[in-house]
């Protein structure tokens, strides 16, 4: 059997809202590591007019907000599981390859995975990024960070921390000591 015909290792990368989870998975592109993105993946089911319009309310109102999780997470669940399905592209080496799910816990699929990395922000800096890069008021920031689990819980439940409380080049560093890690597990 080559090593492309053995099952994969299942990685995924967590951390709260604006704790720079897509800046380490470029980081990881970069280093050869495939990535699927679950935000992505609601982004495609979703569309953005959509999503603008639910989005205060659905941040606000538990209810709302589960009755809609419902309807979308067995869509993006299927989807990383076809991802993950995908054998690897050579016969050499297995495929690395990391999916990046904010609600892992709050899903409650982390039993699905070998590996979870979390990667953690102060709660304050988290708030600053999203009000100076996405454009939220901190109201808006500060309920979508009460929407998902603290950072501090995502971080005790995972096998591997990455803590981004630095400069891009520090999380570049991070991510080459992730993949190095994660070679060591194969």
């Amino acid at each position: 059997m080559s090593r492309k015909d053995q099952l994969n290792m299942r990685i995924a990368l967590t951390g709260g809202i604006a704790c720079g989870k897509s800046l380490l998975a470029k980081y990881l592109n970069e280093l050869g590591v495939e990535t699927i993105d679950a935000d992505d993946i609601v982004h495609d089911i979703i569309p953005a007019e959509e999503r603008r319009r639910i989005a205060d309310e659905v941040f606000r109102d538990p209810a709302k907000r589960k009755e809609l999780e419902a309807r979308i997470h067995p869509l993006v669940r299927a989807r990383l599981d076809e991802f993950a399905d995908r054998p690897s592209s050579t016969d050499d080496e297995p495929r690395m390859a990391v999916e990046i799910i904010p609600l892992l816990f709050e899903c409650h699929w982390e039993g699905v995975y070998d590996i979870i990395v979390a990667v953690s922000s102060p709660s304050h800096v988290q708030i600053r990024r999203m009000v100076s890069n996405r454009g939220y008021t901190e109201e808006q920031a500060e309920a979508r960070l009460s929407a998902q689990l603290p950072v501090e819980e995502k971080v005790a439940r995972s096998d591997y921390v990455v803590v981004n409380d630095g400069s891009a080049e520090n999380l570049k560093q991070e991510a080459k000591r992730l993949v190095d890690w994660l070679k060591g597990r194969q």
